[in-house]
């Protein structure tokens, strides 16, 4: 059923991406702003909507691993394995780009990006294109990544045709980014794959995830994924807390509640204290206390292991 400009009709999606036009679709990550690779006026429809630097470069959609030959040159043994094991999933490889893709998409870099995301939506909308889809999360540039098809609808009601529906988004935050170096890997951007797991597969990895001028990946950037609120990270609420007495505040913390007269709102992640759980509520939390109305919201530090590492990213760039 359509509701405003969220629709579940695929076939409609199809007509308006083969039309070099653009929809948001769902990902297992966030819900992400799609648009044709091979045309340059899609793509450059993409960065106008997101009000995205031209530097920054996109993550390119496939729904079969026979794809990638076409779209990569090179692809080192442990780009494979970790291929095998994690797609379709929240993982995505930086390779040596073939001709066929556009400059623009890549930010004029020799390598892409690309994944197989793990949403059955959206992996049927891509088998029934002739084209991949290139496609960073369906938000302003900067601004809080969307895990619904309502959050989408918030940003960009008046310049969108369709928003793809595909429920809340499973892992809600972005996929993990592996590129590489002399055939090693290298960690472009910490995700909903923990870098213990990725380690599993090819052993250890360095970690090169920030980059302010010409990334080398989506993420890199100092500011991002950041509420309208001023946000602070600490791991200390109730020091902060003491600092901004007469302030409307809120709470954004891991699995415990925080009673204080002095906040307005306390989102806990995860009351079990679940990584996963807390990494699917982030972006959720984010856009309720973004709208409450609050001076400022106040972040708790996770423990940094496991996917405390990758929410503890996104918070220190919202933070920044």
């Amino acid at each position: 059923m359509d509701k405003g400009i969220i629709s579940s009709n695929i076939e409609k999606a199809v007509a308006i991406l083969r039309n070099n036009d653009l929809v948001a679709i769902p990902t297992e990550t966030v819900y992400g702003l799609a648009g044709n690779i091979y045309s340059e006026e899609a793509i450059r429809k993409i960065f106008e909507v997101k009000q995205r630097p031209l530097f920054n470069p996109l993550i390119v959609h496939i729904h079969s691993i026979d794809q990638l030959d076409k779209i990569a040159k090179i692809i080192p043994e442990k780009a494979k394995r970790l291929a095998q094991t994690f797609w379709p999933g929240s993982l995505t490889l930086v390779l040596e780009k073939s001709e066929v893709i556009p400059d623009v998409v890549t930010a004029g870099k020799s390598t892409v990006g690309i994944r197989m995301p793990n949403h059955p939506v959206t992996r049927e909308l891509l088998s029934k294109l002739d084209f991949p889809l290139a496609a960073p999360s369906a938000n302003p540039f900067n601004r809080i990544s969307p895990t619904s098809a309502e959050h989408v609808e918030a940003y960009f009601s008046d310049t969108l045709q369709m928003v793809l529906q595909g429920g809340p988004c499973e892992n809600g935050i972005e996929s993990t980014i592996v590129g590489f170096e002399d055939d090693e890997p290298v960690l472009y951007r910490l995700g909903a794959i923990s870098v213990e797991d990725i380690e599993k597969v090819v052993g250890k990895i360095s970690v090169r995830n920030k980059k302010e001028s010409a990334p080398d990946a989506p993420g890199m950037l100092a500011k991002h994924y950041a509420p309208r609120t001023k946000l602070y990270l600490t791991d200390s609420v109730d020091a902060l807390l003491a600092k901004h007495k007469n302030k409307k505040i809120g709470v954004l913390s891991f699995s415990k509640e925080i009673s204080q007269p002095s906040i307005k709102s306390n989102i806990v992640l995860s009351k079990e204290g679940d990584f996963k759980e807390a990494a699917a509520r982030l972006y959720e939390s984010l856009h309720l206390l973004d709208n409450e109305g609050l001076d400022i919201i106040i972040a708790e530090r996770l423990p940094d292991t496991d996917l405390g590492k990758s929410i503890n990213d996104r918070l220190e760039r919202a933070a920044n």
